[in-house]
């Protein structure tokens, strides 16, 4: 593998408020201006929920309980604008406290309904990942 050929590893949440969940404009590549879900990278000798907690808060100032794992996505490089590999680990979970107040890397952030999301989000397994998280969700909750 080259210097320059690195494989990166993120965290994302996808954060639920009763019938909303949290969604972040992104304000550094990748997916610059495009919506998405909480998220980046995992940091040395950090463990991966609190990682995604972390992060969460970081860019949205939202404190987050995380329920369960949706799943591990990638990106290659070349697809949806990427440059690196990334390997996504996502989580789902319940907003605890605060106001969204876009930080950090984030350009804005807002709860929008599940349809306004699925609208919004910017790639196709960020999609997926959502519906993932709903579905887990309901099945938690014995819907």
């Amino acid at each position: 593998m080259a210097k320059d050929e690195i494989i990166r590893i993120g965290v994302g949440a996808v954060v639920f408020r009763g019938d909303e969940v949290l969604l972040v404009r992104r304000g550094k590549p990748p997916f610059l201006g495009h919506w998405s879900i909480p998220g980046g990278g995992l940091e040395f000798g950090e463990r991966l929920e609190d990682a995604a907690r972390r992060e969460v808060m970081e860019e949205t100032g939202i404190e987050v309980e995380i329920s369960g794992l949706i799943g591990v996505f990638e990106a290659t490089p070349g697809e949806a604008g990427q440059t690196d590999h990334i390997v996504m680990v996502d989580y789902y979970g319940e907003w605890r406290t605060g106001e969204p107040v876009a930080a950090d890397d984030a350009a804005d952030t807002e709860f929008v309904s599940f349809d306004e999301a699925r609208r919004r989000l910017a790639w196709d397994e960020t999609r997926r990942a959502l519906v993932m998280a709903i579905d887990a969700r309901e099945k938690a909750n014995g819907q």
